[in-house]
């Protein structure tokens, strides 16, 4: 028996080719159409999820913050870390305080360029201020000692140690008279740690 070879029908061949390609048009035509769709359709865009009074009392509110709020916390930031340097050294009973806050407030004036100087120059251990005045403590040290001997605060041996201290100024000659004064007050007896009172640095806690 004979084999026969069955061959397309041209119009067939060419009918498939032409039904893809009206297929993809089509599509996207459609594509096309619902693209101009969304952009003619007209929506509104909201920038907050507030809306009215709402919003006028929300913007209202932050105006005040921005304007008084804020400025007033900055300029207190920055005090207390200007004045860092002068606390720094009263704290450390710094012989030269009175300098560091002159410094500090100079640093004002020049932009703030001369802080890093006073804060360094507080943590600085003046020997040379010793060596020339016969103690590396302020005046207010002393005076702040005397207080904690009349209330009961100091121990014996730190009282030891400020008179000794004052005891070498006066035989300098360098005692002022408010350092005199307190040279004279812990001279008395009775400025002395309270009985039961340890007597170690740091006296009463």
């Amino acid at each position: 028996m004979p084999l026969t070879v069955l061959r397309p029908r041209r119009g067939a061949a060419r009918a498939a080719p032409l039904s893809c390609a009206c297929g993809r048009r089509g599509r996207g035509r459609i594509c096309l159409a619902m693209l101009l769709t969304l952009l003619g359709t007209p929506f509104t865009a909201r920038a907050s999820f507030l809306a009215g009074e709402a919003l006028d009392k929300a913007a209202d509110v932050l105006a005040v913050v921005v304007l008084l709020i804020v400025p007033v916390a900055v300029i207190g930031l920055f005090w207390m870390v200007h004045v860092l340097p002068e606390k720094i050294a009263e704290k450390r009973h710094h012989p030269q305080q009175t300098a560091i806050k002159t410094l500090c407030l100079l640093s004002l004036v020049f932009g703030g360029m001369l802080w890093p100087i006073a804060w360094l120059w507080a943590y600085t251990k003046p020997i040379g201020y010793k060596l020339a005045y016969g103690t590396d403590k302020h005046e207010n040290y002393f005076k702040e000692a005397a207080e904690k001997a009349q209330e009961g605060k100091l121990s014996q041996t730190e009282l030891a140690v400020v008179r000794e201290e004052l005891d070498e100024l006066a035989a300098r000659g360098l005692l002022t008279p408010e350092l005199r004064a307190v040279r004279d007050r812990l001279a008395v007896p009775g400025a002395a740690a309270q009985p039961g009172q340890p007597d170690q640095p740091g006296g009463a806690v």
